[in-house]
């Protein structure tokens, strides 16, 4: 990687900035990416079968996520480029491609898990066949990618934060309804593992929290809001804000991945048929009630549609960057439809399809993470925003603990 680049297009900043809560938004739209239905998969099944043990892991991690969206947004707001146009200047031709290559298998990844999120929230809620609902969900994020094309991203953000509140709803309120243990649930704060599978499920859960795409895209929404903002107050207070959006975004986004395993973890222990989505949707409504049911998937259905959208977004970003080629998002959306609808088609299991996912996003989190705070931390890049001693600290021990879990994925899975 070489600090060389062109200075960025000046059409990108705006001619008046935005003031107090009006800056608030782009880590919202991120955020969506840390309760996409692969996160439902993960968390239950991680309730379900180890109870509180992995909660930590959710803990860690979206403690790391928030020092990592922020970086992210911190490099559009000062440089007035997304983390894939660094990249896509900085990397010669075949380092690109191939780093292009591992990040369109990891936005793959993300949208299979994301159309098949919905197409079982369809058929929870209304019986809906899953290539069918997997159709309605393709066609539903469509009509948001056209939203934010015709009206701008701030009509975009109101949607999907919206669609947040209702996710938010539709997964926390069991907890209402649910018996929860307070013994086990501090005791799941301490981070341990039991077993091969806890580590599969651990990985899972990672590669579901801190998000590859979400760290790319984010990037790209704070650029689009807030241009290059100059050095001086505003850019501080642009920073200000960003710190708040990042954090408000993440605790609610924390707290209903948190509410997803506290409730598996207090209903699904021991119960049959919990090993799916619909199982474990069957089995809270029965333990819990079925109003409770119907809450959870409408919040899945929430979150496959907002996140589906999202995630075709950070796919155009990184190739917009990467390979500097703009494609319409609707024409995108159309062509990374087809796995999900192939693999629904040939009756995949759609759980275990989700968990999977989430472990292809793990493996790919490293290779967004590493450069980003390479980036953030060159003064030639970021000027007197540079990160500080003890920023670039923390953003490597979140690397090396992310890459480490991997390996012992690796390890641990091969040898059984």
């Amino acid at each position: 990687m070489t600090d060389t680049a062109a200075a960025p297009p000046a059409e990108q900043t705006p001619r008046r900035r935005a003031a107090g809560l009006t800056l608030l938004g782009p880590a919202f739209v991120a955020a969506i990416a840390y309760v996409d239905p692969g996160n439902v998969a993960a968390n239950l099944t991680a309730g379900a079968e180890h109870g509180y043990l992995l909660l930590w892991v959710l803990v860690a991690a979206n403690a790391s996520a928030v020092v990592v969206q922020y970086l992210s947004a911190k490099l559009g707001v000062v440089t007035g480029r997304s983390l894939p146009e660094h990249l896509g200047l900085r990397l010669r031709r075949t380092p690109r491609l191939l780093f292009w290559g591992q990040a369109e298998v990891v936005a793959a990844a993300t949208d299979v898990a994301e159309v098949i999120g919905g197409a079982l929230a369809l058929h929870l809620l209304f019986g809906l066949p899953l290539v069918a609902g997997g159709l309605v969900t393709g066609v539903v994020s469509m009509l948001l990618l056209t939203l934010q094309s015709r009206r701008g991203t701030r009509a975009f953000e109101t949607v999907v934060t919206a669609m947040l509140v209702v996710l938010t709803i539709g997964f926390c309120g069991g907890l209402l309804f649910a018996q929860v243990s307070p013994a086990e649930l501090v005791g799941g704060l301490v981070p341990r593992f039991e077993g091969a599978g806890s580590v599969l499920l651990a990985a899972s859960m990672l590669g579901a929290t801190v998000m590859p795409h979400a760290v790319y895209l984010h990037s790209a929404l704070a650029r689009d809001r807030h241009g290059e903002v100059p050095a001086g107050p505003e850019r501080r207070r642009v920073l200000a804000a960003t710190r708040w959006d990042v954090g408000l975004a993440l605790v609610v986004a924390g707290g209903v991945n948190i509410c997803m395993l506290v409730l598996a973890a207090a209903t699904l222990p021991g119960v049959a048929g919990t090993d799916s989505i619909p199982g474990a949707q069957r089995a809270i409504a029965e333990h819990v009630g079925p109003v409770v049911g119907v809450l959870f998937a409408v919040g899945l259905l929430a979150s496959g549609l907002a996140s589906t959208s999202v995630g075709c977004m950070a796919g155009a970003e990184i190739m917009r960057g990467l390979l500097h080629v703009r494609i319409p998002l609707v024409a995108r959306r159309l062509v990374t439809l087809v796995p999900a609808i192939v693999l629904l088609a040939v009756q995949a299991d759609a759980t275990m399809l989700l968990v999977v996912s989430q472990v292809v996003l793990s493996f790919g989190i490293a290779f967004a993470i590493v450069p980003l705070v390479v980036y953030t931390s060159r003064r030639s890049v970021m000027g007197a925003d540079v990160n500080a001693a003890t920023t670039r600290a923390v953003a490597w021990v979140i690397a090396a603990v992310i890459v480490a879990l991997n390996v012992a994925l690796v390890v641990l899975t091969l040898t059984g």
